[in-house]
This record gives structure tokens, sequence and C-alpha cells, in this order.
């Protein structure tokens, strides 16, 4: 009886101790045992001379407590962020400019528009350095040493001139997405078009196939899980793109703008739940495209 009664719990111990739930549990609570004790450290400075300055009596309990508990603390706690995100994304209205959704949906839409731009280009490319060789040669290292540039420098000047000939809004976060999420895919690409070995490119001639029933019924399905792998990261990039974007305009709207105003006014809380959203909002479109792959390649007839 004490043996049947005690192989549930061993079995649901032995899942946690050999899945992914135990070191992830382990991984977080780690984290959050140093958040807390970094920001009393960080914030007990101030908290300490306020003290001094106003005569109030403190010991170790009120430091820990008002450290966790500071209007514009120089790191929050973890549960002043969670109760900023409650209060900023389920008690406001989703139209209201005090709502993170409202915002993450405005950076969202710049992020799509340039992974889609940033896709179509860093794909055109791909197709054009696998078969003409001129470009192989002289547009590769152009692609490679485009990335070199950082983007904090050069997006000022993208908005200046698409401001300059009437584009604004999300058009020029749009480009900025597409300037940084193109190169992955482009690699990805090649390396897909590539992927296929001589044996079964020897094989497509011997049955006489073209150069487009090739590219169409060998090298794109070869591609494909080249193009997921890249997309992944494109993705993620493209939404670090369109908040990079927000930032030299001024934009009232959307998460860059978020971060930009708790700066100007000291609003840590607020720049650390815009972090949190952004983090989120980028595992959401991640786990959006490795729904869809694993979508196109199992009706490709991929096994899982």
């Amino acid at each position: 009886m004490t043996d049947v009664a005690l192989t549930p719990t061993t079995g649901l111990w032995s899942k946690l101790y050999h899945g992914k739930t135990l070191p992830i549990l382990t991984v977080v609570i780690a984290i959050l045992f140093a958040w807390y004790a970094g920001a009393v450290y960080l914030n007990s400075d101030t908290l300490i001379s306020t003290y001094e300055r106003t005569n109030v009596e403190w010991d170790g309990k009120k430091l820990i407590t008002d450290s966790w508990s500071m209007d514009r603390p120089i790191l929050p706690a973890p549960h002043q962020i969670v109760e900023e995100l409650n209060k900023t994304v389920f008690q406001k209205n989703i139209t209201s400019k005090r709502s993170l959704i409202y915002h993450s949906w405005v950076t969202t839409s710049a992020t799509l528009l340039g992974f889609l731009f940033g896709g179509l280009l860093g794909v055109l490319l791909a197709v054009g350095i696998v078969h003409v060789q001129t470009l192989d040669r002289s547009l590769m290292p152009w692609v490679i040493a485009s990335q070199t540039i950082p983007i904090l420098a050069i997006a000022p000047m993208i908005v200046v001139v698409l401001g300059n000939v009437g584009l604004t809004g999300t058009i020029p976060k749009a480009i900025i997405s597409m300037y940084l999420c193109f190169f992955p895919i482009t690699i990805g690409m090649v390396k897909g078009l590539r992927s296929p070995d001589v044996l079964q490119m020897d094989l497509m001639r011997t049955y006489s196939a073209s150069t487009s029933q090739i590219f169409w019924k060998l090298r794109v399905p070869a591609s494909i899980p080249f193009l997921f792998a890249s997309l992944k990261v494109a993705v993620a990039i493209s939404l670090v793109g369109a908040i990079v974007g927000e930032l030299p305009t001024g934009a009232v709207a959307g998460l860059g703008a978020r971060l930009l105003s708790g700066s100007y006014y000291g609003q840590t809380i607020q720049i650390w739940s815009a972090l949190v959203m952004a983090s989120l909002l980028g595992m959401l479109l991640v786990y959006i495209v490795t729904v869809i792959e694993k979508v196109v390649l199992k009706n490709m007839g991929a096994r899982s």
C-alpha cells in the first residue's frame, strides 16, 4: 500500500526533475531573489539619505520595506512592475493612451510591417545571390557590411529623410525594422537554398529538370527549415527595430514612447513595465512563428 501511495508523487517529482519545469522554476526563483536583493542594495542609499535629512528612525526591516515600495526607485521590485502591468493592461481601456495594450499594438503594427518588408527583401536577395554569381561576389559583402552600422546612428537619419518626403508614422519605423531583420533571413535562405547536396542536384539534372523546377521542387523545400529558423530571429529583431525607431521621432504612442516618457519624468516603474511588455510581445511573436513552422513542416510531411 505504501509503495502504491508513493508512486504518483514519485512519478510527478521524476517528471519535474527530468523535465523542463524544475530547471525553469529554479532559474526564475534565483532571478527574483537577486532582483529583490538588488532593489534593496540600489535603493538603500537614497532612502538612508532621506532618513538622515528628515530625522526618521529606521532599521533593516523598514529599509527593506521602503526599498520595495518607492514611487521612483532606481530599481523597482518585481511586484511593483506586476502592479503597474495590471493597472495599465487590465484596468485601462485598450484605446486609452495610458494602456500598454494600445502602445503594444502601435509597436506591433510597425514590427509586422517591417518584418514583412524584411522577409520579402531577404528572400529576394537570397534567390539572387544563389542564382547569380556576380551578385554572390558583389552583393553578399555589402549585406554583411550593412549590419556593422549601429542602428542608433542610422535610425534618426532614416526618420529625417523619410519625413522630408512625406513618409511619417509607421513607415519609418517599419523601414528601420526591415533594415535589421532582412539580414538573418538573407543568410538563412542562402544557406537553405544551397543545402541540397551534389547527388540530389545531379539526380534532378538526370531527370532533365529545368532551373525553375530545381528551384521549386528541390531548393525551396530544402530551405524551409532554414527560413523559419531565420524568421524566429528576424521577428524578434524587427520588434527591437520598431522600438528603436520610436525613440528619435518623439513618438507619443508605442512602447518606445513609453520608455521615452518614463525616462523624461524619472518613472522607472513605467520604463520597466514597458520593457517587460516588450519582452512578452517578443516571445509571443516568436511563438507564433514557431506554430506556423510546425504547421508548414507537418503539411510538407516532416516528422515531428
